[in-house]
């Protein structure tokens, strides 16, 4: 007698079962073929400066950074916090370069090469005329931050304090007047004028004339601040 080498399906299986098998097979075989949805890449942080818009492009290394005092201000260099007696300037300038700029949050750091008034004029008794009002031992480190408030600190470089001189005609010839920053020199950024502002800023006398007054108090405004080295010389914001 001949064996049939066909295995029979035991009729102990159910059909509804037999049936399953394939489907369960075909089940194993697509997810075995389709790969695993991959994780999602991470977005980078944008720097803490950038150029022409928030998030925008990266203010780099190495850019200049440049602005004139803020429409209609002025610069001003009184004898007092509260005072309105002193130097007043028409025009300002200033001019950085970017150190570093890292991933917001954070702070990027400058060197501040220029700082410059003209028009200057004064309203102290005794004063004729402003011939200069210049400032020493540039360059500065300038930090700007992007937490509460914007913070901007301007401190001293290698060459030694801030120093501001005032040289002025008056009648009694000309004399000299030389200032030392006397504790922090703070400010704040916006975003909205792309400005940076600083408000009586202390200066102790250092050094020229008795006739000078002993302390100087230096506010402005200055914006829009814009990185000449990207084409069109786009405003920078803080992120």
């Amino acid at each position: 007698m001949r064996f049939s080498r066909r295995l029979a399906v035991p009729a102990a299986i159910p059909t509804a079962v037999r049936a399953a098998v394939p489907a369960v097979v075909v089940a194993a075989l697509l997810s075995a073929a389709v790969p695993a949805a991959s994780a999602p890449r991470a977005v980078a942080a944008a720097p803490v400066l950038t150029a022409g818009s928030a998030g925008g492009a990266a203010v780099a290394p190495g850019d200049a950074l440049a602005a004139p005092l803020a429409g209609g201000a002025v610069a001003t260099f009184y004898s007092t916090a509260t005072s309105t007696t002193g130097v007043t300037c028409a025009t300002s300038a200033l001019s950085a370069t970017v150190l570093t700029n890292p991933a917001a949050p954070g702070s990027a750091t400058e060197s501040l090469t220029g700082l410059t008034f003209g028009s200057c004029t004064s309203n102290v008794t005794g004063v004729t005329s402003v011939r200069s009002l210049t400032v020493g031992n540039l360059p500065y480190g300038l930090t700007v931050s992007d937490g509460p408030g914007l913070p901007v600190t301007l401190g001293g470089g290698s060459a030694g304090t801030i120093q501001a001189t005032a040289v002025l005609n008056s009648w009694f010839g000309t004399i000299t007047c030389t200032y030392q920053l006397s504790g922090a020199f703070t400010g704040s950024a916006d975003n909205t004028a792309h400005s940076l502002a600083f408000r009586n800023e202390h200066f102790a006398r250092s050094g020229g004339s008795t006739l000078c007054p002993g302390d100087g108090y230096f506010s402005a405004t200055y914006g829009p601040v814009a990185d000449t080295s990207q084409p069109g010389g786009p405003a920078v914001y803080v992120n």
